[in-house]
This record gives C-alpha cells, sequence and structure tokens, in this order.
C-alpha cells in the first residue's frame, strides 16, 4: 500500500523530535499505524540552518503554503507556534481536505472551536495530544480511556518551567529570581519567561482539558489566571512546616451551578501523589465517578516526548484516514452537537480554602481584631502562626489557614484586614486544596 505523505511546518524542537521518531521507530510506527508513514516536505523560517536531525532527501523550503497546497501531503504537521501564521495554515490545510496534527496549545485554546467546527465541514481530523503536558497522554486518555466515566474534576500540573521554578526554590532554600535565573541558563525558561510564570501558558493547557472533560466550548477568555511571581521562599517554608507544599496547578471542576477554570498557585498536603511531582515534570490528577482518581505523571516538554505525541497523532489519523468522518474520535470528545453551554463560574463564586502571610505590629488584640473580621464574613479559621518576631521594630508574622468559603468572602476580609492600622502592608493570599 502507498506511504502516507506528511508534509512538516516548523523543524525546532519538537519537530526535530518528531522526524528522528518517524525515521528510528519506522518499522513499529508502519506496524501500528497499517501503512508506512514518510515525511516528503518540510517548510521551515531558514533552510539555510544548520540542523541536528537527519532530513536528507526531503525537501527544504520557507513557504508553508507550499506544503499545504502540495496534492501528494496527506496530512499537515504543524508545530510553528503562535496563534496567527499557524492558524493560517491549519485553515487553509483543513480546506484543503488535508488532516492536521498540531502541538499548539495557543491555536487550540484559542481557534479550536473555528478549527474544530471548519474540519468537520470538511470531513478531516485535527488531533492535538502534544498540546497539553507533553509526553503524556492526558487528551487520549480523557477523550477515550475515560469516555465511561462522568468527569468531576481536573487538576494538573501543566507548566514544568513553574514547577521547576517550584521546587528549586523548596529544595534549595532559593529566591524566585536567582531560580528564574538559572531556569532561562539551562533552557527550562524563556528569555521572556512571562507566558509561563504568569500562567498562560498551564491556561491554554486547562482550556483545553476542561473542553474535553466537560463537553463544552473552548473559553479560554474565562479563565481565572494567576502565575507565580508572588510565592517567595517564606511562603514555601510555612507551606512545608503546616505539612503543605505550593504548586501551580490548572483546576476545572464541574459544579451544580457551572464549570470552574482557574489558574493559580495552591497549597496541596505533602502526602498527596501529586505534591510529589518535582523539577520539569508535569501530572495530571482526574476525578471520575466510576473510576475514581487516576494520576497521569510524566514528561510535559522536550523534543523526543513532544515528538512521541505527535507521532502517536499521525499514527491515529493513519488509521482512521479511510474512516467514515462521521464515526471518528470527536475533537473534543463528545459530538459537536451534544457539546454543553455550561456556564463557567466567576473566580468569586469558587469555594476554596486559604493559606494567608501578613506581616502586623505585635501588640496585645491585633490577632482577635483580625480574626473578629473573618468571623463577621463567616469564614472559619484552621490553623493560626506566629513567626518570624522583629523585637527591633516591634512586628510579627502571622500565617493563617482558613477553612473553605466563597471566593469572594475571602477577597472580601482581606481588602477589610490590610485596612487596619496595624497591618504592614499587603497580605499575600494562596489557595488550599485537598484534591481528595
Amino acid at each position: 500500500m502507498k506511504a502516507v505523505n506528511i508534509g512538516l511546518i516548523g523543524l525546532g524542537t519538537v519537530g526535530s523530535g518528531t522526524v528522528e521518531i518517524l525515521r528510528r521507530n519506522n518499522r513499529d510506527i508502519s506496524g501500528r499505524a497499517g501503512r508506512d508513514i514518510q515525511v516528503s516536505r518540510i517548510a521551515v523560517r531558514d533552510p539555510g540552518k544548520a540542523r541536528e536531525v537527519d532530513i536528507a532527501g526531503i525537501p527544504l523550503g520557507d513557504d508553508p503554503m507550499l506544503v499545504v497546497d502540495d496534492p501528494e501531503v496527506e496530512i499537515v504537521v504543524e508545530l510553528v507556534g503562535g496563534d496567527t501564521l499557524a492558524r493560517e495554515v491549519v485553515l487553509r490545510a483543513i480546506e484543503n481536505g488535508k488532516h492536521v496534527v498540531t502541538a499548539n496549545k495557543a491555536l487550540i485554546a484559542l481557534h479550536g472551536n473555528e478549527v474544530f467546527a471548519k474540519a468537520q465541514e470538511k470531513g478531516v481530523m485535527v488531533a492535538f495530544e502534544a498540546a497539553v503536558a507533553g509526553g503524556i497522554p492526558i487528551i487520549k486518555s480523557l477523550r477515550e480511556g475515560l469516555s465511561a466515566n462522568r468527569i468531576e474534576w481536573v487538576a494538573g500540573i501543566i507548566n514544568g518551567t513553574c514547577n521547576y521554578i517550584l521546587t528549586r526554590m523548596e529544595n534549595d532554600g532559593l529566591d524566585f529570581s536567582d531560580v528564574l535565573r538559572d531556569a532561562q541558563a539551562l533552557g527550562y525558561a524563556e528569555a521572556d519567561p512571562a507566558f509561563d510564570i504568569e500562567g498562560i501558558d498551564a491556561a491554554h493547557k486547562l482550556t483545553i482539558l476542561a473542553s474535553i472533560a466537560f463537553g463544552i466550548p473552548l473559553q479560554f477568555d474565562r479563565v481565572h489566571v494567576e502565575g507565580i511571581t508572588g510565592v517567595s521562599l517564606e511562603d514555601i517554608r510555612y507551606a512545608g512546616e503546616l505539612g503543605y507544599r505550593i504548586k501551580h496547578l490548572g483546576i476545572t471542576r464541574r459544579q451544580h451551578h457551572g464549570i470552574e477554570l482557574r489558574v493559580h498557585p495552591v497549597l496541596i498536603p505533602a502526602k498527596r501523589l501529586i505534591a510529589n511531582v518535582h523539577g520539569v515534570m508535569n501530572a495530571a490528577l482526574i476525578r471520575a465517578d466510576a473510576v475514581g482518581p487516576t494520576l497521569f505523571y510524566g514528561a510535559g516538554a522536550g523534543t523526543e516526548p513532544t515528538g512521541s505525541a505527535v507521532v502517536a497523532d499521525i499514527v491515529d489519523v493513519v488509521r482512521a484516514l479511510t474512516s467514515d468522518p462521521d464515526n471518528r474520535v470527536p475533537h473534543l470528545a463528545f459530538q459537536p452537537g451534544a457539546l454543553a453551554r455550561l456556564p463557567i463560574m466567576p473566580m468569586e463564586d469558587v469555594v476554596t480554602a486559604g493559606y494567608l502571610r501578613l506581616r502586623v505590629v505585635n501588640r496585645p488584640g491585633v490577632l482577635a481584631a483580625i480574626t473578629r473580621i473573618f468571623g463577621d464574613r463567616d469564614i472559619s479559621i484552621d490553623t493560626v502562626l506566629q513567626r518570624g518576631h522583629d523585637e527591633e521594630n516591634g512586628e510579627v508574622t502571622i500565617i493563617m489557614l482558613t477553612h473553605n468559603t466563597r471566593d469572594e468572602n475571602l477577597a472580601g476580609a482581606i481588602s477589610e484586614v490590610e485596612d487596619l492600622s496595624v497591618v504592614i502592608g499587603r497580605i499575600n493570599l494562596i489557595r488550599l486544596e485537598n484534591l481528595a
């Protein structure tokens, strides 16, 4: 049977891994797919650039549209990133009746509804396993392996840069800025790291997971997003003293009145498996009604881990090339007509516990005044610690853990406490999740 021709757009980290895996494991991959698979054409920004991967014999150019318009190319693999050129490339490939494989989380999170509608119209597949958590097959697991279940919630460490920084701060006692510089030197963080450390990358990925888990349209603009720049070494130490670790999580949860969709730092009990995911590794904890909790762990980025997910998508597309388009696995797990317009909950309605660190004047009655404000807003205090006594300035650090409450109540109490004359500076809030 004739080999399936792949048109590859982008030959960076992921593209190089994809080509290398297809070459090295060609026999096994062809055996699983049922047909030979070959890269027949590649488009890159700079064709003259030296490449570490062997692309001998493969035509190389700088115009991605020549790849997309090539009648011999059956599957277009988009690995350029971003959501401008990538969107043009993918929509044109679909218009040409070609299947698409992409590792582009921004494209899917921001334009996936448009892309999937066009793919449905043209009867082609868009596969995107590599867009979330690199080599971990989390999308396939949610979409297929757990299809018998009603998903209750998903909580994931889905940005390796943030996890690396928080791990090094905890293990080595280093400040955020020092670890960030180290992460940049090692290539774990970009020269401009805002996309990672401010939570945007994780929010793109969570948007995709929530859509697949709950059968809702992609809604990146509704995600509550916080990064890790406000997490201090002091917070990490106090959290450890209380039996917790701080992780940057994407959390989406089904509630009676809507879907939670939020990315922010979280205190997690140190005994939880997900709290013990360190370094650049990723993990996703899924709670479903029939199977209970399942944890997926592995490399969330990198040349071959992400390339592995791209090639797995190519195999899936090749297997389905001759199948009836109406009987393929839906892009977002649910058939297009079954997607529900469930509301996304505003952050103020989300119920969580809180960790609060505040600096106060050390005098009688201060703690009573603070706890009275929390009590007036129906917030129950679980734990109070007093640390960091500064005799010279007459100041002390107070650490408080609350029981579950609406985020709006917590925000209101914090604002009121910050207005007290005995409170110095801003209160640092990190939400707390037991993930039981």
